[in-house]
């Protein structure tokens, strides 16, 4: 019988299994050294022609592993570029004083030391105190402002710069009512600070202080103006005439005549350590303050303060009434300023101001707090008259005060 058509178009199978095993394992070989070849060319890229786009890609990555360490050598905020633009100008200053000491009366006594013997401790007649503060530099060459009592009755004082160098200093001049001295090294060409402009601080602005604390040599604090116009007063230093300037910046023993710096690196204050218990607040002299004492020292080494006399108090309820109590004072009227006394021989005893009288007005201007009186007094230049507008006895009367010079100053 004939074979059909459709039975010739059916295709014959493989002649050999053998043949498709051997095919599968060639592929199976191949793919194996193409992760072989794969593994090569990771562990050896040099070994291949790069295209152009490989190359520039490759470059691109170079160049930024690259910029990875200068990026890291930059400012990376505001607080770094002003400590690295004013801190070569912020000094160390040592101070040493000797002191006198006596041995206690009873240990010169001859049954005292019978009885004790060598058991008697030698005490030297003087000794050596030292001191640590801080400064900055003021002028090229080499004018410093500090704080006064980092410098009180220094026998001698020496300054260290940032970069190590040391010099002898002289004190020019120190100014205990504001607590502000000038001490002057003999160098030139000095890294200055740039003086800003602290009677328009607002709370809240950034406050940056530089110096030596516990003597932790350029040490960086920072935090914002906490407060402003702080009177000594307030807290707690009222033989000072300054309105401080309040932070959180931390200032400890050391810090003292360091500068309070804003976020442009100007200083606007100058650091004071002299408050004691003050937790987590620190105090600064402000820098127009500061700088009108310094030119004073800088050309007379001393400090005429401006001065009535007198010893004064807000008026209030309770006041009049410990003073009828007491004193037996009746004090009439609940506004103005109460003269608690008058020093004797003084401008206000000389003008013939009394304790007892009410300071109600002064030049015109309406007076309800003793910071208003010394404000005036500060403002009015020694041997002007201050004309005072006083309540005595109910009755009103006008007097003009000759203002003298502060006595017993250490300038």
């Amino acid at each position: 019988m004939r074979q059909s058509t459709f039975d010739s178009q059916i295709p014959k199978p493989s002649s050999s299994p053998i043949k498709k095993i051997a095919a599968y394992l060639s592929l199976m070989l191949l793919g194996a050294g193409v992760g072989v070849g794969g593994v090569y060319y990771l562990g050896n890229p040099q070994s291949l022609t790069r295209s152009p786009q490989t190359s520039a890609l490759a470059q691109n990555n170079e160049r930024s592993s690259n910029s990875v360490t200068p990026s890291l050598a930059t400012p990376t905020n505001f607080v770094t570029d002003v400590v690295n633009r004013v801190g070569p100008a912020v000094v160390r200053i040592n101070a040493s004083r000797t002191v006198n000491t006596q041995v206690p009366e009873m240990f010169n006594d001859p049954f005292f030391r019978n009885f004790f013997g060598s058991q008697i401790p030698s005490t030297p007649n003087r000794q050596i105190q030292r001191g640590l503060g801080s400064g900055f530099i003021l002028s090229a060459d080499g004018e410093i402002i500090t704080n006064a009592h980092v410098v009180d009755g220094a026998d001698e004082v020496s300054v260290t710069l940032k970069d190590g160098r040391t010099y002898k200093g002289r004190v020019l001049g120190a100014d205990p009512v504001t607590d502000v001295a000038v001490v002057k090294i003999d160098a030139e060409n000095l890294p200055i600070v740039q003086l800003g402009n602290a009677d328009n601080l607002q709370v809240g602005e950034w406050a940056i202080a530089i110096g030596n604390p516990l003597g932790l040599d350029n040490t960086v604090t920072t935090g914002i103006v906490s407060g402003t116009g702080r009177n000594s007063s307030q807290i707690g230093v009222g033989d000072k005439r300054i309105n401080f300037i309040q932070t959180d910046a931390a200032i400890n023993p050391g810090n003292s005549g360091g500068p309070l710096l804003n976020a442009r690196g100007e200083v606007i204050g100058v650091n004071t350590a002299i408050i004691q218990n003050a937790q987590g607040l620190g105090f600064a002299i402000p820098i127009n303050r500061a700088q009108q004492i310094a030119e004073q020292l800088i050309a007379t080494g001393r400090v005429e303060h401006a001065y009535l006399g007198i010893q004064m108090a807000p008026i209030t309820p309770e006041l009049k009434q410990a003073l009828k109590e007491e004193e037996g004072w009746t004090v009439e009227g609940d506004r103005g300023i109460l003269i608690v006394k008058v020093v004797p021989n003084s401008p206000a005893d000389r003008a013939g101001l009394r304790a007892g009288d009410i300071i109600q007005r002064i030049d015109g201007q309406s007076i309800n707090t003793p910071d208003q009186v010394q404000d005036a007094v500060e403002k009015t230049a020694v041997g002007n008259a201050l004309p005072l507008t006083i309540q005595r006895n109910g009755e009103t009367a006008n007097l003009d005060v000759k203002v003298g010079v502060l006595p017993n100053q250490n300038s």
